[in-house]
């Protein structure tokens, strides 16, 4: 497995079964990666399904963060 730099993560070039780090989601979202431990480990959990590897590691699936974007996604009606 190839690993990448966090600072050179182009989501719109990922493919959707790509597994990416809780940092380089934070990253992204322009979020500290303690806002998405706080989700993962929150009652009741918040934000994209995870994927445990370990213990201490754990990764997203590029296609399970679009999805769980794309619900949060709110269209303010016309007025």
């Amino acid at each position: 497995m190839r690993l990448r730099a966090v600072e050179s993560l182009d989501f719109t070039q990922l493919e959707d079964h790509t597994l990416i780090t809780t940092e380089e989601l934070a990253r992204f979202l322009r979020i500290d990666p303690s806002s998405v431990r706080r989700w993962r480990t929150g009652r009741p959990q918040q934000g994209p399904p995870f994927i445990p590897m370990s213990d201490r590691v754990i990764m997203y699936q590029v296609a399970d963060v679009r999805q769980w974007l794309a619900s949060k996604r709110v269209v303010p009606e016309a007025a």
